[in-house]
């Protein structure tokens, strides 16, 4: 059983900030730096990496696929900075019989809709993301299967970031591999070869409601206008 090491998404994000900040670059010129929090859960983690590192933060949302009839099984992702979606289907999971690939494109549909609510109920009116050239810190609170994340570092790339990096608590030693294979900069806590479940290595993993995500993001806008320290 993994010890659980942190309190809440928040405290996660506070031990995950100081490995961010040992990597990325807060000066803002010639590129700019952003922090991406993956919702629901990703979102209070980012927070207070962003809140450390003095940078803006908003949220890219991703939606896992999963295997129809068992949904709970991740066979991939779909992800979308602002335009098209970018899905990410694993390859031993890809069906070869044509009613299979007609249940998959139902669900990338069904993802596709909620992806676009979500992204409507977070961001409100806030201008589109504009990442060409930017440094993206991509945050969310584990990593299982790492479907997730790769789909999001590939939506960031093709809207052009500049450089990468994505940030975890924890991570499975196979997702570490996944991601690590198209992101430049893989932050984490802890690395292991035994996640069993991404909540059991916090004490308090109580879900993130929508309403959470917004107060987050308007606090987080309202500190950086302020210059407010961090609680």
């Amino acid at each position: 059983m993994p010890v659980r090491i942190f309190r809440d998404r928040r405290d996660a994000g506070k031990q995950l900030a100081v490995k961010v900040a040992e990597v990325a670059d807060p000066s803002p010129l010639p590129h700019a730096l952003i922090v991406l929090g993956l919702p629901r859960g990703g979102v209070p983690v980012a927070y207070e990496v962003a809140t450390l590192l003095g940078i803006p933060l908003d949220v890219l949302p991703v939606r896992k696929l999963g295997l129809p009839g068992f949904e709970e099984y991740a066979v991939g992702a779909i992800a979308a900075v602002n335009g098209e979606p970018v899905v990410f289907i694993e390859e031993n999971a890809r069906p070869s019989e044509i009613e299979a690939q007609r249940q998959l494109d139902d669900v990338v549909r069904r993802q596709w809709s909620e992806l676009l609510r979500r992204r409507r109920a977070y961001r409100g009116t806030r201008p589109a993301l504009q990442l060409e050239d930017h440094d993206v810190i991509l945050v969310d609170d584990g990593l299982a299967t790492g479907a997730t994340m790769l789909a999001a570092v590939r939506a960031v790339r093709r809207a052009g970031a500049r450089r990468i990096i994505t940030a975890v608590p924890v991570v499975a030693s196979d997702a570490y591999a996944l991601v690590a294979r198209e992101a430049d900069v893989c932050c984490h806590v802890v690395r292991t070869e035994n996640l069993h479940a991404v909540g059991m290595w916090y004490e308090d993993f109580s879900p993130t409601s929508d309403l959470e995500v917004v107060a987050l993001l308007a606090e987080a806008e309202r500190r950086r206008a302020h210059r407010l320290p961090s609680r």
